[in-house]
């Protein structure tokens, strides 16, 4: 394994890991609702049962489908390991994650979550090892548009609330301020988690992989 791909793989996985633990965060603080797409994984949750990461992986695979159609060529292996280990950190980190009272603990939660759900999507996009369903629509809808990253994230979100919303799942303050902000955060985590990695990569390229040292 070169020190490239290392690196890649490493930003690739650790992204998803960062990103469900944020998406938990929001979950946990739903007295101010809950982010657009988990309003949609709850509401299904709520009609239909099976679990809120069950629901990201039925939803991640439905896009997957659409967007290889877009494209006319099957998904990068990155993209279906999204599908399944985005769920899974969800559901692990619900159960990890002890339930929060307090509306001033939900207030801090929250807030943290929807930093650290941009930067987990940050750093699982830059190494360009397969971006998730969700995100590789958004990547698609950018380039069919030529809008930003920041106004076709936000637009997204806001159409998929809207439909969690019909199938009865929770809205709150919350979700809005997702829907309106984390599409900022994307856009500014995307460009220094590529620049963090081409650092990385060039300062280490003469040297073993860190796993090979082992």
């Amino acid at each position: 394994m070169s020190v490239s791909m290392y690196y890649r793989w490493l930003f690739f996985l650790v992204g998803m890991m960062v990103l469900g633990l944020g998406i938990t965060m929001t979950i946990k603080g739903d007295r101010l609702g809950i982010g657009p797409w988990d309003v949609l994984h709850v509401g299904l949750y709520e009609n239909f049962g099976l679990t809120i990461g069950s629901w990201a992986i039925i939803a991640g695979f439905v896009l997957i489908s659409v967007t290889s159609l877009v494209r006319r060529r099957w998904p990068q292996f990155g993209t279906l390991l999204n599908m399944v280990l985005i769920g899974l950190f969800i559901d692990l980190f619900n159960y990890l994650i002890p339930d929060i009272e307090s509306m001033t603990g939900q207030i801090l939660i929250f807030t943290a979550g929807i930093f650290v759900m941009g930067y987990g999507v940050g750093l699982y996009v830059a190494p360009k090892m397969g971006a998730g369903p969700r995100d590789d629509l958004m990547l698609i809808l950018v380039h069919k548009t030529g809008l930003s990253v920041s106004v076709i994230r936000t637009a997204i979100e806001v159409t998929v609330a809207v439909l969690g919303w019909l199938l009865g799942g929770p809205i709150g303050i919350g979700t809005v301020l997702i829907a309106l902000f984390l599409g900022r955060i994307v856009q500014m985590s995307l460009l220094q988690c590529e620049a963090l990695l081409k650092r990385l990569i060039l300062k280490h390229q003469d040297e073993l992989p860190p796993i090979l040292k082992l």
